[in-house]
């Protein structure tokens, strides 16, 4: 009798749990005509889908009782209703209201790429930046799956369209960035000190940025910090290579809210595993810290501070190309220290006013030293330079005020100024004790205007120039900019930029005894794209002009600036195209991009390749969302071809430099992989967000040569390689009081 009971008891059980509700319907506009690529689901669970091409939809649920269902599409207004859930079938007829006007009016992208959480232009969102196999939730590592950005592996930066890592400026809530990365490791590139969870908007512009922008010869990356969390929560994330906690509290009016973050990161057990091609005497090491507050100032206004710190350091040694038996020692300690303050508001029915202030102080402590192989501290004859140590200190001040002003429909004028101060201070050692010390002082101030002009909903122009002075140069430069965009077609439009732009040298080359002026870039885009709710289709051409870069000779024993005698070009050609339509629940985007370029600039002895600009650069991205298993795969394919090197040096016979080695390095290709785990560990409606990540980079082990090494007479050389063959990363983050759950999953449907 007890057995059969069970049994009866087990059928019935199996049978509730195993019951599913259809729900199906369409989606319209308010003309009933049919919207496809819409989001259903099921509010705070794993069951949805998205409508097709007639707007109709249909899915299975597991839920019972009530429940509410949540319909969002691109340019609409999002809908929510309470619905009872039985054993039956449901059926929906769904009309949707069009968000404002500004959803349908062309809109100005030549060169830019904006990744956000609301914005119609979108390409990537924050997820996807997060989420990218190859990027290890580095923002820049994301981006450099998009066209126009190199696979340089070697040093950190954004190279981009034939341009060095300096001629790319990151800007927060408007103001400048120093110090956006970790400082330079000889050959081992370093990652952004921001995590990419305090930004909601990303603009990455390849080229003819706004005019609200400078001091950047190729490339701008544009971010915007979140503003009022939805509620208070708090975040654990654990690793073998580290962990955080945080904590952001939202007040009782949700008109103010708080927080602050605490981070460590120590690589030494990944190391003990992956067996690094490099000797770490000291692994590398990262403390880092943040603080915040948000204030709404009014209904429209809000006041935002964002506070960070870092320490970090690291010690590693090589053999040395130059002493057979001996090795060449580099040890870097780093403090960095930044502050942020933005105010946005509206001021009465037409004017609008964006503000900000930022102050960053960097420390490093750098010694370089030749080493025997007991690993002591030795000093060579005619070697004696690589024994030095460099304290420097930076400090930095950044300040910009922006009104804009509401014209007829969309058309809109802003203007405004910028301020930006640099103090650079360097105490040079040599191995005898004798000191070089070095400052550099900037006071660079700019004034700038542009005006966005919709003559149509099909045809807008964007027009602006930036004035400039620097107290360093004593010099002005004026640069113009202007962009068209006209609609070709249903969600299809063409565009073309023009705009100058300038740049102070580096000041790792100066000072500088010659009278020195700006380096410039002319930029000509033209762009076609067709973006609809699903796929996207991109295709860019570029050419870019070089006048004034900055040459250089060798001043005892430093590289520094000597003149303005440079130049080069850039052109090419990018493709994009991103679809989430044709597979379910499938998303997949590639990018390629063609690059010819030449400069003659630094000590090149003439126009030629540089050496980090590849010709071909290809990106291919996945992403499979399988929610009956609340799981995430991700992949990403990387292809570059071979890049140029050089071995230049000083001929003393004829006074200039030579090239005695040149050659081209083997193709660039990695395979990395991802996998998100989100386990519903919590009850349902808790609030709860778990995500477990498991990603490896270059999973086929591809051997990877950036470029090489050379010794001081150029007899040997060595190839430049990645610290490791594969990276392989395993954490579980913890959020508690916010559930981004559903975020994640609409991402994916």
């Amino acid at each position: 009798m007890r057995k059969f009971l069970a049994l009866g008891i087990l059928l019935v059980t199996i049978n509730t749990l195993t019951a599913q509700t259809l729900l199906k319907g369409t989606v319209k506009d308010i003309k009933d005509h049919p919207l496809p690529g819409a989001t259903i689901a099921i509010k705070d669970s794993y069951d949805g889908g998205t409508s097709d091409s007639a707007g109709n939809f249909s899915f299975k649920t597991y839920e019972k009782g009530e429940q509410t269902l949540v319909v969002t599409a691109i340019g609409y207004k999002g809908w929510e209703q309470k619905i009872a859930v039985k054993d039956s079938t449901l059926g929906f007829s769904i009309n949707l209201k069009e968000e404002i006007n500004e959803m349908k009016a062309v809109v100005i992208t030549a060169g830019s790429f904006e990744a956000s959480d609301k914005k119609r232009t979108t390409v990537l969102n924050s997820i996807d930046i997060v989420t990218t196999a190859s990027a290890n939730a580095d923002i820049t590592g994301a981006i450099k799956t998009l066209p126009g950005a190199q696979q340089v592996g070697e040093s950190e930066g954004l190279f981009v369209r034939g341009g060095t890592a300096s001629e790319t400026k990151t800007y927060i809530d408007g103001t400048l960035v120093n110090n956006f990365f970790y400082t330079s490791v000889p050959n081992i590139a370093q990652r952004g000190r921001f995590s990419p969870f305090i930004f909601k908007g990303t603009v990455f512009s390849a080229g003819g940025y706004s005019a609200l922008y400078g001091q950047a010869l190729s490339s701008a990356l544009i971010l915007e910090s979140i503003d009022l969390p939805e509620r208070s929560s708090a975040n654990i994330s654990i690793s073998p290579i580290g962990g955080a906690v945080g904590i952001q509290k939202l007040a009782k009016d949700k008109r103010s809210s708080w927080g602050v973050n605490y981070g460590y990161t120590n690589i030494v057990l990944a190391y003990k595993v992956l067996n690094p091609r490099v000797d770490y005497y000291h692994m590398p090491e990262f403390h880092t810290g943040d603080a915040n507050f948000r204030i709404k100032t009014s209904t429209t206004g809000i006041l935002k501070y964002y506070g960070y710190f870092s320490q970090n350091q690291l010690a590693v040694r090589n053999p040395s190309l130059d002493t057979l038996g001996y090795k060449d020692a580099f040890r870097l300690k780093n403090f960095n220290m930044y502050h942020n303050l933005a105010w946005r508001e509206n001021i009465g029915s037409y004017w609008k006013f964006n503000g900000g202030v930022s102050f960053t102080n960097n420390k490093d402590n750098i010694n370089g030293s030749t080493q025997d192989s007991k690993n002591s501290q030795v000093i060579l004859e005619g070697l004696e330079y690589k024994n030095f140590h460099l304290d420097a200190y930076g400090n930095y001040f950044n300040a910009k005020a922006v009104f804009e002003r509401r014209l007829r429909g969309l058309s809109a004028v802003r203007f405004g100024s910028e301020y930006n101060y640099s103090n650079d201070k360097a105490d040079y050692t040599l191995y005898n004790g004798n000191k070089y010390p070095n400052n550099i002082k900037e006071n660079l101030v700019a004034g700038f205007a542009e005006a966005d002009i919709y003559l149509t909903n099909d045809l807008a122009a964007k027009l602006g120039s930036r004035l400039e002075h620097s107290s360093l140069l004593n010099k002005y430069n004026l640069a113009p900019r202007a962009s068209l965009a006209y609609k070709v077609g249903k969600e299809a439009q063409a565009s073309l930029a023009y705009g100058i732009f300038y740049q102070n040298p580096e000041r790792k080359y100066l000072p500088s005894t010659n009278d020195l002026t700006f380096s410039k870039a002319t930029h000509y885009i033209a762009q076609y794209q067709k973006v609809s709710t699903l796929t996207t289709f991109r295709v860019e051409a570029f050419y870019k002009k070089y006048n004034d870069l900055i040459k250089t000779s060798v001043t005892n024993n430093q590289e520094t600036a000597s003149s303005n005698q440079g130049y080069g070009y850039a052109k090419g050609l990018e493709f994009f195209w991103r679809d989430k339509k044709t597979v379910k629940n499938f998303d997949y985007w590639i990018s390629y991009s063609f690059l010819d370029t030449k400069r003659d600039f630094l000590n090149f002895p003439g126009e030629m390749e540089p050496n980090f600009a590849a010709k071909h650069t290809a990106n291919l991205v996945l992403k499979k969302f399988i929610s009956g298993l609340r799981t995430q795969f991700n992949a990403n394919y990387q292809y570059a071809s071979g890049r140029p090197y050089y071995n230049i040096r000083y001929n003393n016979s004829n006074d200039k430099y030579s090239i005695y080695d040149k050659g081209r390095t083997k193709d660039f290709n990695s395979v990395s992989l991802s996998v998100n785990y989100l386990p519903n560990i919590f009850k349902k409606g808790a609030n709860q967000f778990t995500v477990f990540v498991f990603s490896i980079t270059n999973v086929l082990g591809s051997n990877q040569v950036y470029g090489y090494n050379y010794s001081y007479n150029g007899l040997r050389k060595q190839a430049i390689i990645p610290p490791t063959k594969t990276f392989v990363y395993l954490g579980v983050f913890l959020s508690f009081g916010v559930d981004r759950t559903q975020e994640v999953i609409n991402s994916n449907l």
